[in-house]
């Protein structure tokens, strides 16, 4: 398949471009500077230009475009940038493949669980309502945005991604130094659920989104196993050989990050990949502890 790639250059999508390529499929990168080769694309989204010319003989389109939502504090000027960086990259992707004569048959497009807001300890299912607070705010605009492909007859697929873990990036790899020296522990109280996913999977599972061509609207990008804090800590804490004793108090995360403590940090989110399982997709690590040492070894 012909495949372009918004957010090519990120966490996931560093990995994911030569994994699409080894699995047969040109892909296309989309790059904030002029194309230098066959496989990049101009585009820039904050003025809603893109060389529509290179999308014309597109089957699909991947949008993982949007800044990084644990980079720093939520300032004012950051949540404007969250929130722009998904709307602008969505809204240009979209606009131009709405225009082109032949359509890719899918867009699939990142999203979050964060969409859910802080629940306890409810299971979350697809079909749960939006929460509230910024992340839902975020993650309703984002979608928003995406689905603007559908009501053009584009099989769009919302990717409702939990943590992803890998020790090349993400929250994992920011942990991993500190546990490593056994100064890690639990957040707040421990208690909060953690909806996790390994990298590889998720890889997986976006190409099968694309495959899948009954597969549409929302899905909840998560290993079935999801854990609390206490639990994930503790487990990590186990993987690597070290004690999890220094626990981070909730005041003390607050008086570092904000409003992100609350939301990001200490909001409690039980996701279940109830439609992911459902199309056939197989997980290679449902369980923490296996994930973590397969890509953890000592």
């Amino acid at each position: 398949m012909k495949i372009v790639i918004a957010g090519a250059a990120g966490f996931l999508g560093r990995a994911l471009v030569p994994a699409l390529r080894a699995a047969g499929h040109e892909v296309r990168r989309l790059v904030r500077r002029a194309a230098i080769g066959d496989d990049e694309v101009g585009w820039n989204p904050a003025s809603g230009e893109i060389d529509e010319q290179r999308l014309a003989d597109l089957d699909a389109a991947i949008n993982l475009a949007g800044e990084n939502i644990a980079a720093g504090r939520w300032t004012a000027a950051r949540r404007e940038r969250i929130l722009h960086s998904r709307v602008d990259a969505t809204r240009t992707l979209v606009g131009a493949l709405n225009k082109l004569s032949r359509k890719p048959a899918v867009l699939v497009s990142a999203s979050a669980v964060g969409y859910y807001g802080d629940r306890g300890d409810e299971i979350v299912a697809e079909n749960c309502g939006i929460g509230q607070g910024f992340l839902p705010e975020v993650c309703l605009a984002w979608e928003t945005h995406a689905e603007g492909a559908a009501r053009h007859w584009i099989r769009t697929v919302l990717l409702r991604f939990g943590m992803i873990l890998s020790p090349e990036g993400g929250a994992l790899a920011r942990m991993l130094p500190l546990f490593r020296l056994g100064l890690g522990g639990r957040l707040g109280s421990g208690r909060q659920w953690m909806s996790w996913i390994a990298r590889e999977d998720a890889i997986r599972g976006i190409e099968h989104a694309v495959r899948d061509v009954h597969g549409a609207g929302p899905v909840n990008f998560v290993a079935p196993g999801a854990v609390t804090n206490l639990e994930f800590t503790a487990t990590l804490a186990r993987v690597v050989g070290r004690p999890a004793v220094l626990p981070a108090p909730s005041w003390a995360l607050r008086l570092a990050f904000g409003q992100m403590a609350d939301e990001a940090i200490l909001a409690s989110v039980r996701a279940a990949p109830q439609r992911l399982i459902e199309s056939g997709f197989r997980f290679q690590h449902p369980e923490l502890e296996s994930a973590l040492r397969a890509m953890l070894p000592r």
